[in-house]
């Protein structure tokens, strides 16, 4: 049985229980939150030892694999810490607000020897499964044209101060974004070389983004798009579009996939499922689970993550510049 303690054991710290729970051969043997009445009411319906403070937490021995689901800005110290214990990481997406503290993660994982697997969800969401399924079978070709969408309402219930600052990793961008902008990544298969965007924050008193439009230049010659809106009143879009070599493919998670034939979209069978946030975190703890076990590598790794940040990090000077720049 593999140990697991929760780092961060709040609203999308009990989204990870809920999903290790149902994952064979994990215990959530500890978890920390610096409140300690909220820490204990989540061991009560969790499980495992209440700590307030994530050092002492590390310093069990029990656990083997953390979860780090703390504000962006607290990633990289409680990631280091950790990977310095000997644990396991998954550590939630975005890796971290900077590129150097990315790579101060990914340094001290690679001294530890221990897996670090990024929370990039959408690789285990079934629609963006079944894309991945379809592009590499070659039935429509390489991806030239992508678009990638993320339109929320912004000020959800569990949204805290940190996430409107731009010092604390906040903003629509690094927050919900994110997603559009790696599924668009992982999906067209190649890195970004250049990017070109207006990011700004129109709808909200806040320091952090709430908007941003995104043009991407591919290594492989590929171009894409990516629209991050964190509105105050709208209507959700989470839909992006892949214009292939010899198709098309859309991608939703109401509808799941769909092939352009004949000028009409035909859907693809057993592409979507219910409650697939959940479905999609229980696959990324059997995938860690694989790469501790030494049965397959992670599939989202520092090196992977540190990329989108890096396209991130590109946005905002792209906008400031008002030009096209180079993830570094």
């Amino acid at each position: 049985m593999t140990g697991i303690g929760i780092i961060g054991a709040g609203h999308f710290g009990a989204v990870h229980a809920r999903a290790i729970a149902q994952v064979e051969g994990l215990e959530i043997v500890a978890v920390c939150r610096e409140d300690a009445e909220a820490a204990a009411a989540f061991a009560a319906e969790h499980g495992g030892r209440v700590y307030v403070n994530w050092r002492d937490l590390l310093a069990d021995p029990r656990v083997d694999a953390v979860v780090i689901a703390t504000p962006h800005h607290l990633h990289r110290d409680v990631a280091i810490g950790a990977a310095e214990a000997g644990k396991h990481i998954l550590l939630e997406k975005p890796m971290a607000p900077s590129l150097a503290e990315c790579d101060d993660i990914n340094a001290a994982v690679a001294r530890a020897g221990v897996h670090l697997m990024v929370g990039h969800v959408m690789h285990f969401a079934l629609p963006c499964l079944k894309a991945k399924e379809i592009i590499a079978s070659g039935a429509i070709g390489k991806p030239l044209v992508g678009s990638s969408a993320m339109v929320k309402f912004w000020m959800e219930s569990n949204r805290r101060p940190w996430h409107l600052s731009k010092a604390d990793g906040g903003g629509m961008l690094m927050t919900a974004g994110i997603h559009s902008l790696d599924r668009l990544v992982w999906l067209m298969g190649s890195d970004v070389v250049g990017v070109n965007a207006l990011a700004g924050t129109f709808f909200h008193d806040q320091e952090a983004d709430d908007t941003a439009l995104i043009g991407l230049r591919f290594a492989d010659g590929g171009i894409g798009q990516v629209r991050s809106v964190g509105y105050r009143e709208g209507v959700f879009d989470y839909s992006m579009e892949l214009q292939c070599e010899n198709g098309a493919l859309r991608l939703d998670f109401d509808s799941g996939i769909a092939l352009s034939k004949g000028g009409k979209w035909v859907a693809v069978p057993d592409s979507i499922e219910p409650d697939w946030t959940h479905r999609a975190i229980i696959r990324e703890w059997q995938a860690l689970l694989a790469a501790i076990r030494g049965e397959a590598p992670v599939p989202v790794n520092g090196q992977y993550a540190r990329h989108v940040v890096s396209i991130i990090d590109a946005v905002y000077r792209a906008s400031d510049e008002r030009r096209e720049v180079h993830p570094r």
